[in-house]
């Protein structure tokens, strides 16, 4: 799997749907709002890049919008029919 450091926290590339992942893009958008969470989910609507962080389902801050046991759901109502997208995961 490719790995990628996101301010000194590593990330791994779990899921990369259409080979869309592309890090400089990612940097760009990428802040540090992101640091808490376990896994960040990228999708592309109108060729720009939108993310969306999520928690492992153990993780005390999880709730039903941010767990990532629903991806599938979010993929499906929150993202365009046959969207583009990745998912990254923090190494702990």
């Amino acid at each position: 799997m490719k790995k990628i450091v996101i301010n000194k926290t590593n990330y791994e590339l779990v899921k990369d749907n259409d080979s869309v992942f592309d890090k400089d893009v990612f940097l760009e958008k990428v802040t540090d709002y992101f640091e808490p969470y376990d896994y960040i989910f990228g999708d592309y609507a109108y060729d720009k890049l939108r993310l969306k962080g999520f928690y492992d389902s153990t993780n005390k801050n999880v709730k039903k919008i941010n767990n990532i046991k629903n991806l599938d759901d979010y993929i499906e109502n929150y993202c365009a029919y046959g969207a583009r997208w990745f998912l990254l995961k923090k190494v702990k």
